[in-house]
């Protein structure tokens, strides 16, 4: 039986085999509840995270799909509904009241109206802790919506950069705990990590991660790179590209959208980032001593 520990962490009994042998034990999981995002009472989302930080995940989420620019945008949000079998809020269900200053673009047309006219999307959609919400129907759509240009960042030296995996690896405490989540920071260029933030899908730890920046009024952010646990895929670099993020730096591999997305966009896109190196998939000016 699933014991909650946290909202973040929860207890179940395993058996374990182990040097030939069979044991019984506890072992710890990483949390993970639906969160519905409604816009003025309405269905937006439903995605799979693990509780905390959700204020901060919203803010990053609507920011990339291009409904808010800032966190003025957003005039009120308030947990609401969503209660369990006895009748305890689920904290599940976030209801985010828009600004007159926020847009909202349709599915159909780039052209942005006002909230007080058009509320929301004409779509909604459900995600998995595994899956992303891209947003648009293609790169040339992605840059149109693009509000900043991405400039060239103090040059990332290259030991700053390899060292980046264990540094984010040694703040992980969910991680650490369950082994089953993954990790998003703000990187300064002199290898300092801000805004950490963990969730067992990698597009809502990076949400939450820009989120935070949102509320603090950092945008654009333009002197620090994007660094995940993950892979590097479609989605993460457009939330870096949408909020002025000039380079993205993964654990694992990009995908081939991924690099072409940062290669029109301008991005610096680095995977299989470890100890012993990296790779650079485009952008490679903002690394030092890699022109050759």
């Amino acid at each position: 039986m699933l014991e909650p520990v946290s909202r973040v962490t929860v207890r179940t009994p395993v058996r374990r085999f182990h040097n030939g042998v069979f044991t019984s034990r506890p072992d710890m999981v990483a949390g993970e509840e639906p969160l519905e995002i409604r816009i003025g009472g309405r269905s937006l989302t439903v995605t799979m995270r693990t509780p905390g930080h959700d204020i901060e995940l919203v803010h990053g989420f609507l920011h990339a799909e291009g409904l808010i620019a800032a966190a003025d945008d957003i005039s009120e949000i308030r947990y609401c509904d969503g209660v369990d079998e006895q009748g305890r809020n689920t904290y599940n269900v976030l209801d985010v009241t828009l600004s007159p200053t926020a847009t909202s673009p349709t599915a159909t047309s780039p052209t942005a109206t006002t909230a007080s006219s058009a509320v929301i999307p004409a779509r909604s959609f459900t995600t998995t802790s595994a899956c992303g919400v891209c947003g648009t129907a293609s790169i040339e759509g992605l840059q149109r919506r693009m509000r900043y240009r991405l400039t060239d960042l103090p040059a990332f030296a290259p030991t700053t950069i390899i060292a980046l995996p264990d540094r984010l690896r040694a703040r992980q405490q969910a991680f650490r705990t369950t082994g089953g989540v993954h990790a998003a920071a703000l990187v300064n260029p002199d290898g300092q990590l801000d805004h950490l933030r963990e969730d067992v899908g990698r597009h809502n730890a990076v949400d939450k991660v820009i989120g935070t920046a949102v509320m603090a009024h950092e945008l654009p952010i333009s002197g620090r790179a994007l660094l995940t646990s993950s892979r590097a895929s479609f989605e993460l670099v457009q939330k870096a590209a949408m909020a002025g993020i000039g380079m993205l730096v993964a654990v694992s591999a990009p995908s081939s959208l991924a690099v072409q997305l940062a290669e029109e966009t301008g991005l610096t896109l680095i995977g299989f980032t470890s100890a012993a190196g990296f790779n650079i998939y485009s952008g490679a000016r903002r690394v030092r001593g890699s022109a050759g």
